[in-house]
């Protein structure tokens, strides 16, 4: 049984992981999932909102040995959570999620990549602080191969992304790079480019690298096959 942390991406909160961790509890591991600052129960305001606050609501969470999942933007925080808590975290698993780049930010990645197929449903704030994504967009975004409805329950809970959180370059440190890594790539992602997370792990061991044929949101096309090839990397990582 490992301990598994699920830390969510833009947009998302704890919530998104609705049917993954009973798939996940069904295998025997203890599950938790966290909201990041500014999302779900969390009432940071969301101009507050900063990296290494993100990475701290990380490090808090963790207990012994925790194993790490970070979603999409999630990749930010979990590997700045390595670097805050060096040797506390057992496995880092990126799920379709930027894997940082030393001096980039994750604005700086996304445009490093192809292409920016999530751009044309962003809808920026007013005031420039943050951005969520038009509703009528989530479907094509996040969820085409997902269960009907899956799109009416993200849109009540989705909300505002900071954008300076995601602006923010990231001085990477040793923590993260002895800490035993795993990708999960989404070969159906119209969100993060496939190819581009092949850019992102193209040095990495073929034994840390996975692949789904799911969108960007496996945890709800696949929550059971999600959660068996999680329970196959936690229990036989190589």
């Amino acid at each position: 049984m490992s301990d598994i942390l699920l830390v969510h991406g833009s947009c998302h909160g704890a919530w998104c992981w609705r049917d993954l961790i009973p798939a996940l509890t069904s295998l025997g591991h203890q599950v938790r999932s966290i909201d990041l600052p500014s999302h779900g129960d969390d009432l940071t305001p969301v101009t507050e909102v900063t990296l290494d606050g993100c990475a701290q609501a990380v490090v808090a969470a963790l207990k012994e040995n925790t194993v790490v999942l970070g979603h999409s933007w999630g990749g930010y925080p979990i590997t700045r959570a390595a670097d805050m808590a060096p040797g506390r975290i057992a496995r880092l698993i990126y799920l379709c999620a930027y894997v940082p780049w030393d001096g980039f930010s994750l604005a700086d990645m996304r445009r490093a990549a192809q292409r920016q197929p999530l751009m044309h449903a962003v809808v920026k704030s007013a005031d420039g602080a943050s951005y969520t994504v038009d509703p009528a967009k989530t479907r094509a975004a996040f969820y085409h191969d997902c269960p009907e409805g899956t799109e009416d329950f993200a849109n009540a809970h989705l909300s505002p992304q900071s954008i300076a959180a995601q602006n923010t370059k990231i001085t990477l440190k040793d923590g993260h790079k002895t800490c035993p890594k795993s990708y999960i790539r989404c070969l159906d992602d119209q969100t993060i480019p496939p190819e581009f997370q092949v850019t992102m792990t193209q040095d990495w061991p073929l034994s840390d690298v996975y692949e789904m044929n799911t969108s960007h949101s496996p945890f709800f096309a696949d929550p059971v096959g999600l959660a068996e090839l999680v329970d196959r990397i936690v229990k036989d990582p190589t």
